[in-house]
């Protein structure tokens, strides 16, 4: 009796890890999604930059009109440059340095430095 019990705990455990598997895989932004050429997006602060989640984000209204999720580093690693919510006003102008999603259709930077005005957050300094 005592063996089956463990059995059933077993496979709990395993179909607990193949169901969270796929959460952990997709919500982290790694860089393959992303094209390998520079890309820099002016424009104006839509949403707070948020450390929440497994990377810090924030919107940015660019001229167009097209809202942008600018991907920043980890939240503890965004922080520790620097850039901590509330920080940055909404309405401001911000540019971010990076590399564009590589659909065309997603408006989406993953972004090495942030600048607002003469401030630079530079939350992967390994990568310029």
């Amino acid at each position: 009796m005592q063996k089956q019990s463990l059995g059933y705990v077993g496979l709990f455990a395993i179909a607990a890890l193949v169901l969270l598997s796929p959460l952990t895989v997709t919500a982290h932004h790694g860089w393959g999604g992303y094209s390998d050429k520079d890309f820099e997006l002016t424009g104006t602060v839509e949403t707070l930059v948020s450390l929440a989640g497994p990377h810090a984000t924030l919107k940015v209204r660019a001229a167009d009109g097209k809202v942008w999720n600018v991907v920043l580093a980890p939240s503890p690693r965004t922080a520790s440059a620097g850039l901590k919510e509330g920080i940055i006003p909404l309405g401001a102008t911000v540019t971010a340095h990076g590399h564009r999603h590589q659909n065309a259709a997603t408006f989406e930077v993953k972004t090495e430095r942030l600048t607002w005005g003469a401030k630079v957050f530079n939350v992967y300094p390994n990568r310029d």
